[in-house]
């Protein structure tokens, strides 16, 4: 039923629950597996040049973190025997990127955690799985805590 699940991760606990739902799917549907990490290249736009020297030691940890999040991805899937790749890819609007590469790649199911925020954290930090919910023209299965 699905062929290609995309697994957009984060290195919280919340993908790594989406990690492991995407597991169980990937067994039984035989389906090929890719794992994303969105990093936003311009984290330092509209704050001023005083902070433009910060930008290479952002982009390096930011690499840092996301190499991090898609080697648990690798592990967890390598323990159960299943082959996956992984990528980390540039986008300043995280949904679009996951969106973007989904569409790409010819994926036909997202799995991905909800950190389940809500009120003022919600209306500040904003909801990528909401965007993505919203936005996308394919499958998406949330997994919360």
């Amino acid at each position: 039923m699905f062929k290609h699940i995309l697994i957009p991760v984060d290195g919280s606990d919340n993908a790594q629950r989406a990690i492991d739902q995407a597991i169980v799917l990937a067994q039984a549907f035989k389906s090929q597996v890719t794992a994303i990490y969105v990093i936003d290249p311009y984290a330092f736009t509209g704050v001023g040049a005083d902070f433009s020297y910060g930008q290479a030691e952002y982009l390096s940890a930011a690499t840092a973190e996301g190499q991090q999040a898609l080697q648990v991805a690798r592990d967890a899937f390598q323990v159960v025997g299943i082959d996956i790749s992984t990528t980390a890819v540039e986008g300043h609007s995280t949904h679009k990127a996951i969106l973007e590469t989904a569409n790409d790649m010819g994926v036909d199911l997202i799995v991905m955690g909800s950190h389940g925020r809500k009120g003022l954290e919600k209306l500040i930090l904003g909801s990528v799985t909401s965007q993505v919910l919203s936005h996308a023209h394919l499958p998406v299965l949330v997994v919360r805590d």
